[in-house]
């Protein structure tokens, strides 16, 4: 039995949300009435080193919110996450870069923050302008970006820089189609290795078939279910009306 390389347990994460009032109202009132939304309730799950498992829910289910805290991003209000020592990687649309940066610094910076040191991510460097495919922009500001080109630029980042977990957030999804080959193919090298555990939150049922273990479908921050990926993607669209 392999080891376990991501080990989530009774995790609960909650944002405090402060109601729209006027500024009549504010200037009268002391504290501006607040109330706290559950983006996941009491989440607990493993998986093993070399696995590959989708995430699954309708918007607004918790998915996004639970994988950037796997990934440090944030911490849980309640409950742990362990990572066994594992180093670990987020690829998602507008996590870590900074918009007055260029896109070179923020290969840089993204690098960085992934552990890597500054002559290691010089020599990925090139490699990652050329496969995100925005050598003419790569020097302006992130800010003039459009999300397409966000979505490649982080995908090619964490692609590049490969780190033992990888966190997948809809980039594959993102992009024009040519592109979206590109980094499919480009996961499925990275994820061929056995030793690399991945996490992939789409909506895509083609990409969770083709590419996952074990799908958890998470639905207004519970888990649904979680386990064979064709018997919870059944179940998922059947009670979607799919």
């Amino acid at each position: 039995m392999a080891d376990i390389a991501i080990d989530v347990r009774n995790v609960s994460i909650h944002y405090r949300i402060l109601n729209n009032i006027s500024v009549r109202k504010t200037f009268f009132q002391r504290k501006a009435r607040n109330e706290v939304f559950e983006a996941v309730k009491n989440v607990s799950f493993t998986v093993e080193e070399g696995g590959i498992l989708g995430i699954i829910g309708k918007n607004g289910s918790g998915k996004s919110t639970l994988l950037r805290s796997i990934a440090g991003v944030f911490s849980p209000n309640k409950g742990s996450i362990d990572l066994k020592g594992h180093s670990v990687s987020l690829m998602a649309l507008g996590v870590g870069f900074k918009e007055n940066l260029t896109g070179r610094e923020n290969i840089i910076l993204s690098g960085m923050l992934l552990g890597f040191s500054e002559k290691e991510i010089e020599d990925k460097s090139q490699e990652i302008i050329d496969f995100a495919e925005i050598s003419e922009f790569i020097d302006r500001p992130v800010r003039t970006y459009s999300s397409g080109m966000h979505s490649k630029l982080a995908f090619s980042i964490t692609a590049m820089l490969e780190n033992d977990i990888m966190l997948v957030d809809e980039v594959l999804s993102v992009g024009d189609e040519q592109f979206r080959k590109k980094s499919l193919k480009k996961m499925k090298q990275l994820i061929n290795d056995n030793n690399r555990t991945v996490i992939i939150v789409s909506h895509s049922i083609g990409t969770l078939k083709e590419m996952c273990d074990k799908v958890m479908w998470l639905h207004d921050g519970e888990m649904r279910e979680l386990g064979d990926t064709n018997t919870v993607l059944e179940h998922y669209l059947k009670f979607m009306g799919n």
